[in-house]
């Protein structure tokens, strides 16, 4: 089994790529080879090169890895939609064998993977395959993102309870985005409640920082500083951190 994580979330827009592009780059900056990929992608941009997943984009420079783009992303459509529908609408079937080929080559070339997942668990890939069969399939422990705004404790519940039924390991929950300024007290509870109702750890919680720019690929201080607080070691047993 192949050392790493795989990062989904409670919903699509909570962060993943934030979470997974500080986790890549923290231990890069420990000298841990560390390869990233997002396996699908919709709503990418056209380039001259072709296709290009703006998530890959972000995930190669928090790394600093050299693979190219399409190898990060195999799979890459342009309508923002979930995968089913939007390889319906191009006419284009979702190429699994395209992702595990892939896999294999950036599993050999690094020590740790960092996977990250599209929308949340149970996003569906193709008609038979949710995120959470493709995660099992991977074979990584899951790092789930959540809000930390209200709500999220059900919302998080219900990731952790998807997970489970279907065979998953989840080692971890960061919540994203959080604002210690604002914060309401069902934000400064939120943590705490979470890990009593599952026993999953809250291993880190990420400010809103606005030293982040997703859009030039850059990670915010604060960010980093957060990042390097988790239980890295027990995230990812083995790789000596």
């Amino acid at each position: 089994m192949k050392c790493g994580l795989f990062i989904t979330g409670t919903d699509t827009g909570v962060g993943k790529t934030i979470v997974t592009g500080a986790l890549a780059a923290v231990l890069h900056q420990k000298g841990v080879s560390v390869g990233v990929m997002k396996p699908v992608a919709t709503g990418c941009v056209r380039r001259r090169e072709g296709l290009v997943s703006e998530d890959a984009e972000f995930l190669a420079q928090a790394a600093d890895v050299l693979e190219p783009l399409a190898d990060i992303t195999p799979v890459r459509f342009a309508e923002p939609v979930a995968p089913t529908v939007a390889a319906v609408r191009a006419r284009q079937d979702v190429d699994m064998d395209a992702i595990w080929s892939t896999w294999r080559r950036l599993a050999a070339a690094h020590d740790v993977m960092l996977v990250e997942g599209i929308g949340g668990i149970l996003c569906p890939i193709t008609p038979e395959m949710f995120v959470a069969e493709m995660a099992r399939e991977f074979g990584l422990p899951l790092v789930i993102v959540a809000r930390p705004a209200l709500g999220t404790i059900n919302h998080t519940i219900l990731t952790v309870e998807a997970a489970r039924s279907r065979g998953l390991s989840v080692a971890g929950i960061v919540i994203n985005g959080a604002n210690p300024d604002t914060e309401s007290v069902a934000e400064m509870t939120a943590p705490a409640e979470i890990t009593r109702a599952t026993g999953v750890p809250v291993v880190g919680v990420l400010p809103d920082d606005k030293g982040t720019d997703f859009a030039r690929g850059i990670l915010g201080g604060d960010v980093l500083a957060a990042v390097r607080l988790m239980p890295l070691d027990r995230l990812l047993p083995g790789v000596g951190l």
